[in-house]
């Protein structure tokens, strides 16, 4: 899961992920990454931890890390949380970058729309529930598709 920073929408799917995947006993590896440095080593923003813990997924442990070049070799399946960090990803990869393994986070839900997922970042605390649902409801599809 990649975004700008590292520390709204990529930690919440992060952690909405990894929690789906234990309940359904899947033994996946999920992380997140962001394509920027404003971050690193930073918790995730306060209102992505409550709203998470609100429904009962704790990403209060995670902190912000860059996307790298390594991370193509590091993962089967990278997903983008928007199209500028779609461009960096490409970008920080160089001509090692295999682009098969990116897609936009939620084409898993309408594939091929290419859709952004919102970044709260900018917005009030209210604006972060709809940025969950949004993602809730994707790492769905993809447990769906990948179990």
């Amino acid at each position: 899961m990649v975004c700008l920073g590292n520390i709204c929408r990529s930690p919440i799917a992060e952690g909405v992920l990894k929690h789906k995947a234990r309940q359904n006993r899947l033994g996946w590896v999920v992380e997140s990454a962001g394509t920027e440095s404003y971050h690193i080593g930073s918790p995730p923003h306060k209102y992505s931890q409550k709203v998470c813990k609100t429904n009962g997924v704790d990403i209060s442990a995670q902190r912000a890390r860059k996307f790298t070049a390594e991370d193509f070799k590091k993962y089967d399946k990278i997903y983008a949380m928007a199209d500028d960090v779609y461009d960096e990803i490409r970008r920080i990869g160089g001509r090692d970058a295999d682009m098969s393994k990116v897609d936009f986070f939620l084409n898993e839900l309408r594939a091929g729309s290419n859709a952004s997922v919102p970044d709260p970042w900018y917005g009030e605390e209210d604006g972060y529930l709809p940025v969950y649902e949004m993602i809730e409801k994707t790492c769905d599809a993809i447990i769906r598709k990948y179990s």
